[in-house]
């Protein structure tokens, strides 16, 4: 049976061991950590082309965790006519029943667009910096980030790094 998941969860998937759920329109979650800590515990995943301060949060459908992978913070107040290309310089994990009632309290209107704090945020960050060591990343998870990163690195790294990662068989 052929899987089709967008590029932020495959990439999460390998980077992270994750189990991507057999549909990808599973309600609310992406799938379930398979090691560590976080073992069976559900995921959705979010990638943004730039950070941004949003989050696209389902009520109906929490998963134990959410996991944000963004790009750049935005150079300019608006973005209009500029480039959204496909960089992680920034990985955030959120704990989504704790991040919920946070923004319960402070009367945040959740959804699609859900503005959250930059506090909440920087709790949060797990790469580059590890505020948040729920998901301590090894030196190959952080070697895997680094290939998406908006600061350039030498093809021929980033290739080698690459095929290794991303061709291994499961």
């Amino acid at each position: 049976m052929w899987q089709i998941y967008s590029d932020g969860p495959y990439i999460a998937s390998k980077v992270f061991d994750i189990e991507l759920e057999a549909s990808a329109v599973a309600k609310g979650i992406d799938g379930r950590f398979r090691s560590g800590l976080l073992q069976g515990k559900t995921v959705n995943v979010k990638f943004y082309a730039k950070r941004e301060g949003l989050l696209d949060i389902r009520e109906d459908a929490l998963p134990d965790y959410f996991l944000v992978l963004a790009g750049p913070r935005p150079r300019a107040m608006t973005s209009r006519g500029e480039d959204r290309l496909w960089f992680i310089d920034w990985g955030f994990l959120f704990h989504a029943a704790s991040l919920q009632l946070h923004l319960r309290e402070r009367a945040v209107k959740i959804g699609v667009a859900t503005g959250v704090i930059r506090q909440q945020w920087d709790l949060a960050e797990m790469y580059p910096t590890a505020t948040n060591t729920t998901l301590t990343l090894d030196a190959n998870q952080r070697r895997l980030l680094e290939l998406f990163s908006s600061e350039p690195c030498s093809a021929k790294t980033s290739a080698a790094i690459a095929e290794v990662a991303f061709n291994a068989p499961e």
